[in-house]
């Protein structure tokens, strides 16, 4: 478990690194890619062996007989959640933007609205627009530098024509581990206004010290019939690329309606990540998830320290997750002069705020999932970017 290995991942057909100049005009070569949500780190040594099995065995059939990888699944929400998940109640989907889309697909119709707290992870955004949905953005407010709920502002939105609340939990790009009151206002809100909860929890397991995330049918168990839950192993242990992703599901009756579209569609899993979750879920990727958050806790600790010293920069203070949220409006800058500074001069890649709704509009995501030295060397360039300031 060595984090501070630098692995060059480009030319590997690494969206992040290799689309990195085409979309951003970073430069490949001198580049620092920190806008993708994965990791620069190896995972597990759990998880490199079970793909060195499959290598090993050299058949890459269909995958049948799930029940080590049900299993594997139900043992982690149990002993790092507290969550007991009957298998019946578990769906595999090809990551959880695939399980996002499906869920509008099977419980909302064109032109029903579709409530995002924003900013917020953009791929929900464009899911639902692409099925013809309606995004129905919801403001979150800040209070002491961090994002809180504000549900008497969103009350005043509600038309009747909502269908579906999407909750981020843990938050992205914020950063927030939502507590257990405020994850009953949320199930409170989408029970008044008769809205299907879906709770995609995808970073739950990327907590920091003193933080402590709860899984929402712990939460308002009296929901379980309006609940859907997505939750993956990519995210926690950096396989992103198997794209194997889990829609859980307690109700029956919900459960025949995201099984039917499933069906419609003929989705079936992917062995590989399969095989990888399998592995993961295990005493073994535990460790390796807890060595990992120790680590991510130091890089947070010297990312915030380093932003926060430029004066007109701010970083709101993470509580879960390695995307890095900085608000860039104490700078009176225009956007274009942010991003001049820190894609031309800088040579950082980072994600764009606006891409993430209503309230993103000054900030940018940077991802710091990454060898200590490599963020260091980012925040010296971000340093020399703004030194005009200091």
């Amino acid at each position: 478990m060595n984090f501070d290995e630098r692995i060059d991942r480009r030319g590997t057909h690494s969206v992040k690194w290799d689309m990195m100049e085409k979309i951003y005009g970073v430069p490949a070569a001198t580049g620092i890619a920190m806008w993708v949500a994965d990791m620069e780190f190896r995972p597990p040594a759990c998880v490199q062996a079970a793909v060195e099995s499959m290598a090993a065995h050299g058949v890459y059939g269909y995958y049948g007989d799930e029940r080590d990888y049900l299993d594997a699944i139900r043992w982690w929400m149990t002993h790092r959640h507290g969550w007991e998940v009957p298998a019946e109640s578990i769906f595999t989907v090809h990551g959880l933007v695939n399980g996002t889309a499906l869920c509008v697909e099977a419980f909302t119709q064109p032109g029903d609205g579709i409530v995002l707290m924003t900013p917020v992870y953009h791929a929900f955004a464009r899911v639902i627009r692409a099925a013809g949905r309606e995004v129905v953005e919801c403001r979150l407010a800040q209070e002491n530098g961090r994002y809180v709920m504000d549900f008497a502002a969103w009350e005043a939105q509600m038309t009747g024509r909502e269908r579906m609340l999407i909750l981020c939990s843990p938050h992205n790009p914020g950063g927030r581990v939502w507590t257990v009151e405020e994850l009953r206002q949320v199930a409170e809100f989408c029970t008044r206004h008769d809205l299907i909860l879906v709770s995609d929890e995808i970073h739950h397991d990327l907590v920091y010290p003193g933080q402590h995330h709860t899984v929402m049918p712990l939460a308002a168990p009296e929901i379980a019939d309006r609940l859907v839950m997505l939750t993956a192993g990519t995210k926690t242990f950096n396989i992103a690329g198997a794209h194997a992703g889990n829609v859980i599901i307690p109700d029956p009756a919900l459960r025949a309606r995201f099984a039917a579209r499933v069906a419609a569609l003929g989705i079936s899993p992917n062995s590989f990540g399969l095989f990888m979750v399998t592995a993961a879920y295990s005493a073994a990727g535990a460790e390796w998830v807890d060595t990992l958050m120790r680590y991510l806790d130091g890089n947070r600790r010297l990312f915030d320290e380093r932003i926060d010293a430029i004066p007109g920069l701010r970083s709101m203070p993470l509580e879960a997750t390695y995307l890095a949220w900085v608000d860039f409006s104490g700078t009176g800058m225009t956007t274009e002069e942010i991003l001049r500074r820190v894609e031309g001069q800088a040579r950082i890649a980072a994600n764009h705020g606006p891409t993430f709704g209503a309230g993103g509009e000054t900030f940018l995501r940077f991802n710091i999932a990454a060898p200590r030295a490599q963020v260091s060397e980012a925040l010296d360039r971000l340093t020399e970017a703004f030194a005009d300031l200091q």
